[in-house]
């Protein structure tokens, strides 16, 4: 059996909220500055980094920062749950946003990186984007960094 033992010396953590008033029904907003801002704020070096939206029509997702990429999503999105007839839906009553609920589940809630040596520790091209399935009124996005 093999037995780990961790020591943690100086945890430190920061937690900031990004908001958004997005102008389209759907949008995708690469948050990586922000999140990159947050990260040299806290002066964490090896860590984690939490990126989550608070809402549940809402996404965070990695990926490449490509324009081709995101009509591609926006097109696959829709096939999977479009949002019209919004008659299909059992959700739909007071408000039309049961795509929005079904998108976010396919592009998921949240993200989490390591960090490493002070720098979000990405692979190649990669991007932290803000999904926005309801636009049209005040979201926000969670970013929580622990380390030390």
């Amino acid at each position: 059996m093999q037995v780990w033992v961790i020591i943690v010396l100086d945890m430190k953590s920061i937690t900031k909220e990004l908001t958004f008033n997005t102008k389209k029904m759907r949008e995708f907003i690469n948050i990586t500055g922000e999140v990159n801002a947050v990260l040299r704020e806290s002066g964490i070096r090896e860590g984690l980094c939490l990126v989550n939206a608070m809402h549940i029509t809402a996404s965070v997702f990695i990926n490449d920062d490509e324009s081709g990429l995101h009509q591609d999503f926006e097109t696959w999105l829709e096939k999977l749950a479009p949002h019209e007839p919004v008659s299909f839906y059992r959700h739909n009553g007071a408000e039309i946003n049961a795509d929005a609920h079904l998108k976010r589940q396919i592009m998921g809630r949240e993200v989490v990186v390591a960090v490493t040596e002070g720098k979000l520790h990405f692979g190649p091209w990669e991007q932290i984007f803000y999904g926005e399935f309801d636009g049209g009124r005040r979201k926000r996005v969670l970013i929580k960094i622990i380390g030390e």
